[in-house]
C-alpha cells in the first residue's frame, strides 16, 4: 500500500524526511560496470561496440552500425497518416516554444570606453540518446533533438538500441523530422562512451542527452567533462497537489501516468481533505485493473507512493519545496497564487485541466526534467544547453588607462607580477 502521512501527526518531520532523502536510482554494482564498458570503448572502439551489443542487446552490428536513409524513409511508410500528423503538431508546438528560447548576445561600451559582452554560440555536435528497452518514446526524441535543431547544432547523433533488432518506426520518423542527421542501432554505456570519445564510424560530439537506463545514467556521470551532459535523470516522479474539487478520477489518472513509467516511478498527492484522499485511492484501485500498463504502475504506487494529509494547502509549499518534483500539478481553484510561492520544481502545470501528459506531447515546454529533488538547483532541458557563451573584452588606450592601474595594484596583492607588468608595460 502507498504511504499514508498526516502533517498534524507528531512524527510526521521524520517520515516526511524519510520520504524526501530515500533513493531510488543507482546501484552499486552499476558504476564499477559503466566504468569498465567505458574503458573497453575507449580502448577498442568499434570492436568494443560490437561486442558489447552482440552480448547485451543480441544484435550483431558488425555489418555497421549506423541506419541509412533507405531505412529511415521505409520506417516513416509504416506509421499511420493520423500519427505522423500528431507528431508533426507536437514538433510545430515544441519548435515554437523553444525558438522563444533563444538567447540574445550582448555588446556594450560603459564610461570608462571599455567594450565588453558576450556571444552565444552553439556547440558543433550533439549526442542524443533514446531509449530502446522497456519503451520507445517518440516525444523524447523532438524534445532533445529540436532545441538542438533550434540552437543550430549542425551535427546531431542519435544512438538507440534495437534489442532483437526491432526498431520502433515512429522513432525514426521523429528523428527525421526534428533534424537529427545520423542515427545509429547501439544503446547502453558503450553508445554513450562512443559518442563521448568516438571510434572509426561514430565520430566524437560535444555534448550527450536524452535519458536512460541506470547504465545509461552513469556513464553520463563518469563521462561529464570529457563531454557535456543535460542532466543526471532518474526515475519519474509527480506530485499532485489538490483540494476536493477535483475529480478523484481525473487526480488518480494523473498519479497513474508516472506511476507506469516504471516500478520505481513515484506519485505522491497531497490534499487537504482526507476523505478525497480515500477517493483517489479508491479510483486508482479501479483504474489499475483496467490498465494495460497496471504490473508496473501497481508496483510503483504500492512501494513508492505517497498520500500526504495537510491541514491547509498554504502548508504544501513547504512541502512541495522539500520535494523538488519534476512534475508539479496544481489542482486548485487559484493555481497561480500557490505557484507564484513556490520555488523548487522541475515543471508545474496549473489548474485542474492541464494534465502532466500534455505537457509529455504537445505543450511546448521540454519535458526532459531534473529529477530526485534536483531541481533545487537545476532546470529542464533548453536550448541553451546545446550552446556556450563566449564572453569579450576590448580596452583601447584610453580604456586600459581607465582600469589598468586598478588592475595591476589587484595583481601586485596577489602575488602575480607578470600580471601587473602586462598592464603596467601598456600603461607606460
Amino acid at each position: 500500500m502507498p504511504l499514508r502521512l498526516d502533517a498534524a501527526s507528531p512524527g510526521f518531520a521524520t517520515q516526511f524526511r524519510m520520504l524526501v532523502e530515500a533513493r531510488r536510482d543507482g546501484d552499486a554494482h552499476v558504476a564499477s560496470d559503466v566504468a569498465a564498458i567505458i574503458a573497453d570503448v575507449r580502448a577498442h572502439g568499434d570492436a568494443a561496440v560490437v561486442r558489447l551489443t552482440e552480448k547485451l542487446d543480441h544484435v550483431d552490428v558488425s555489418g555497421g552500425t549506423r541506419i541509412g536513409a533507405d531505412e529511415i524513409a521505409a520506417a516513416r511508410a509504416e506509421v499511420p497518416a493520423e500519427t505522423y500528423a500528431a507528431l508533426e503538431f507536437a514538433a510545430a508546438r515544441i519548435r515554437a516554444f523553444h525558438e522563444r528560447q533563444r538567447p540574445v548576445d550582448l555588446d556594450t561600451t560603459d564610461d570608462a570606453g571599455v567594450r565588453a559582452g558576450y556571444r552565444w554560440s552553439p556547440v558543433a555536435a550533439a549526442g542524443l540518446y533514446v531509449p530502446g528497452g522497456r519503451a520507445s518514446y517518440p516525444s523524447s526524441v523532438l524534445m532533445n533533438a529540436i532545441p538542438a535543431h533550434v540552437a543550430g547544432v549542425e551535427r546531431l547523433v542519435m544512438v538507440t538500441p534495437t534489442p532483437q533488432g526491432g526498431l520502433n518506426p515512429l522513432v525514426l520518423a521523429a528523428a527525421e523530422l526534428a533534424g537529427v542527421t545520423e542515427v545509429h542501432r547501439i544503446g547502453g554505456a558503450q553508445a554513450v562512451a562512443a559518442l563521448a570519445y568516438g571510434t572509426a564510424s561514430i565520430r566524437a560530439v560535444d555534448t550527450i542527452v536524452g535519458p536512460g537506463n541506470a547504465w545509461v545514467a552513469e556513464a553520463k556521470r563518469q563521462l561529464y567533462g570529457v563531454v557535456g551532459i543535460d542532466m543526471v535523470a532518474g526515475p519519474s516522479e509527480i506530485v499532485v497537489v489538490s483540494d476536493a474539487n477535483s475529480n478523484p478520477e481525473w487526480v488518480a489518472a494523473d498519479l497513474l501516468s508516472q506511476a507506469e513509467h516504471d516500478p520505481v516511478a513515484q506519485s505522491i498527492l497531497i490534499t487537504d481533505d482526507e476523505a478525497f484522499a480515500d477517493a483517489v485511492e479508491a479510483a486508482i484501485g479501479r483504474q489499475l485493473k483496467e490498465l494495460a500498463t497496471a504490473r508496473t504502475a501497481r508496483t510503483s504506487w504500492e512501494n513508492y507512493g505517497a498520500i500526504i494529509l495537510v491541514a491547509s494547502l498554504d502548508d504544501a509549499v513547504a512541502l512541495l519545496d522539500a520535494l523538488a518534483g519534476e512534475h508539479v500539478e496544481l489542482m486548485v481553484d487559484d493555481a497561480d497564487a500557490l505557484f507564484a510561492r513556490m520555488r523548487h520544481a522541475g515543471s508545474v502545470f496549473l489548474g485542474r485541466h492541464t494534465p502532466e501528459a500534455a505537457g509529455d506531447y504537445v505543450g511546448g515546454p521540454n519535458h526532459v526534467l531534473p529529477t530526485g529533488r534536483r531541481a533545487r538547483f537545476a532546470s529542464g532541458l533548453s536550448v541553451t544547453d546545446f550552446m556556450k557563451r563566449t564572453t569579450f573584452l576590448e580596452c583601447g588606450a584610453a580604456g586600459l588607462a581607465a582600469i589598468g592601474p586598478a588592475a595591476a595594484l589587484l595583481a601586485d596583492a596577489e602575488g602575480l607580477p607578470a600580471h601587473a607588468a602586462s598592464v603596467r608595460v601598456r600603461l607606460g
